[in-house]
């Protein structure tokens, strides 16, 4: 059959078909030895990463273990229970020291990645920043505060992973503006915490690492992307994180964890230094932002942060500092409310804590307004993933060039494959019993020319103008929304995506938004959840109910919105929600 094949083909040559087999049988038997000679190269990069990451560990373990043996009276639970406030108060007055509490949140760090799998890396130069900030002339707002940083935010002498193979080899060659401010306010950088891979999911795994799990209960996922730091701050590990957030990688893993996470507006603080496994994505922006156990610990970082320091580092950083002013204020104010964005209804859980919190803040003298988002559906597809996947999905596609998909990142990589004519001819077959899922096909085809990403941009503006008219319409102060939640089961984010709609609308929009848990998943809500359809009952909703189950006890969280540039209130309006939950926990 091949001989008469390679007759036809060369029909005027005369042909050694026996010479042509045997050339074409080492043609592919080269292939397929230069395949397996790649996968063996990958996989020892991956285990030479690994092995890094376990002597850190195991210099991390020593060096803890030899603090213990020249300080062995250190009231571990004590440290370790003081909410960042008073840490920094105890600091600054030196009655504890820094190397205390560092150690002190090292070993409890150990302890909780033995449990999750949750730090990237150790950063042993914590011990010479140790030495520096007590020959500093001034204590800064976070002196002696040991912080946690997401596996891409530049630390020099250290790698930005993204859980991808290709950034294994280059070292950071100095701190990204973020870490040098951080240390110049007084804090310790010790750990970079796990992401998932090329950080486009919110679970959190990678073939590099491996699976990060929540520490409060091992079934499920922590959120991503910011999920190692979820899990990390969650344990007790860390009192302090940076994240990053362009679909919901800060707020889904405070969701996830029961954490407070504020995204601010983007160009709040500076990016530079923040490496991406995509870069040049402008018409959704990145942002950065603070992860912590209460509110308070994100106002103290974001007034850190939001320094001169700061500003003369990255001169595109608006040079706006905190406002504790409007932080502090008790001014009733006027709240838009939703508990569904009728694109991807939540839990019932999730819907109870907007309504409880929703009179909670009524009781307390606030002005409840019922507010309705405009064209969510439109916004996911056609705003949203259209900006990530403008090319069709070819970009995201190229950084797993020498690497390993992840199983859990199968589904997208499958559908950006798909030839964009496949795409499309689906997307009209599967338009009157899946819509959802058209749609989605159609945005991942992507766009054909620069006219049409002119206009998409444009389209993108128009949204935020209409978006921000009905906000001053109503004349809000503020918004309380659903995020989602409860925490997935691993394994369950890769395969609803687009179940991100009510976190990716803010970057959209780019408002700031935070997260505060206020309650927690009860046997009523499973019970409750057995009824659960969504919106159109189809796989996507059958799966968003799947994830969910099973998580009683876990955190349940809302959303607190503002308009750009206004953190300040943003961070009064989730203190305020933060206050009411804890005063009477929502029922």
């Amino acid at each position: 059959m091949i001989q008469q094949q390679l007759r036809q083909l060369l029909p005027e040559r005369k042909v050694d078909t026996s010479a042509a087999l045997t050339l074409l049988g080492g043609s592919v038997a080269a292939v397929v030895v230069w395949k397996w000679l790649g996968k063996k190269m990958i996989q020892k990069k991956m285990e030479e990463a690994r092995k890094s990451r376990d002597e850190g560990l195991k210099k991390m373990a020593k060096a803890v273990q030899q603090f213990r043996e020249q300080v062995p009276s250190v009231q571990t639970d004590a440290i370790l229970s003081l909410p960042l406030l008073e840490l920094t108060e105890r600091l600054q007055e030196g009655s504890l020291s820094p190397k205390t509490v560092l150690y002190t949140y090292l070993e409890k760090a150990l302890e909780v990645n033995q449990q999750t799998n949750c730090l990237r890396h150790f950063i042993p130069e914590c011990e010479e920043q140790l030495q520096e900030i007590q020959q500093q002339k001034e204590k800064g707002l976070l002196y002696g505060i040991p912080v946690s940083i997401k596996d891409h935010i530049g630390h020099k002498g250290h790698l930005t992973t993204c859980g991808l193979v290709q950034h294994l080899d280059t070292l950071m060659k100095e701190d990204s503006v973020l870490v040098k401010v951080l240390k110049r306010q007084g804090a310790i950088p010790f750990a970079m915490t796990n992401v998932p891979q090329s950080l486009f999911s919110y679970d959190c795994i990678n073939p590099i690492f491996g699976q990060t799990l929540n520490p409060l209960n091992h079934q499920k996922s922590p959120g991503g992307s910011s999920g190692g730091e979820g899990a990390l701050i969650s344990g007790g590990g860390s009192i302090l994180g940076i994240g990053s957030d362009i679909g919901g990688s800060i707020r889904l893993p405070s969701s996830f964890c029961g954490l407070c996470g504020l995204k601010p507006t983007a160009e709040r603080l500076s990016l530079s230094g923040v490496t991406g496994p995509v870069n040049g994505i402008l018409a959704v922006p990145c942002a950065v932002g603070p992860m912590a156990r209460d509110v308070d610990s994100l106002a103290l970082c974001m007034r850190a942060l939001l320094c001169e320091e700061m500003f003369r580092l990255d001169p595109t950083v608006p040079p706006i500092p905190f406002n504790g002013e409007v932080y502090c204020s008790s001014t009733p104010l006027r709240i838009g409310y939703y508990d569904t964005d009728g694109y991807f209804p939540l839990p019932p859980c999730m819907r109870r804590a907007v309504k409880a919190t929703r009179r909670a803040l009524q009781a307390a003298g606030h002005q409840l307004v019922p507010f309705s988002p405009p064209r969510i559906p439109y916004v996911m597809t056609e705003l949203f993933m259209k900006t990530l996947f403008a090319d069709g999905g070819r970009a995201w596609l190229d950084v797993f060039t020498g690497d390993i998909i992840d199983p859990s990142l199968k589904p997208q990589a499958n559908s950006c494959k798909t030839p964009r004519l496949v795409k499309k001819i689906l997307a009209l077959l599967l338009k009157p019993l899946f819509p959802r899922l058209a749609d989605y096909l159609n945005a991942m085809s992507g766009m054909r020319s620069v006219k049409e990403m002119w206009n998409h941009h444009h389209q993108i503006q128009v949204y935020r103008s209409e978006f921000i008219t009905r906000w001053k319409e109503l004349h809000l102060d503020v918004v309380l929304c659903p995020v989602l939640g409860p925490a997935f089961t691993t394994g369950y984010p890769g395969k609803l995506l687009t179940a991100i709609s009510s976190t990716m609308l803010y970057n959209v929009l780019n408002f700031p938004a935070g997260v505060v848990p206020v309650s927690t998943v009860t046997e009523a809500d499973e019970e409750e959840l057995k009824l659960y359809q969504g919106c159109c009952d189809d796989p996507w909703d059958r799966k968003l109910k799947q994830a969910v189950s099973g998580a009683v006890g876990m955190p349940v969280a809302v959303q607190c919105v503002a308009l750009p540039w206004q953190e300040e209130l943003c961070l009064r309006f989730m203190k305020e929600v933060e206050t009411l939950s804890r005063e009477k926990r929502v029922a």
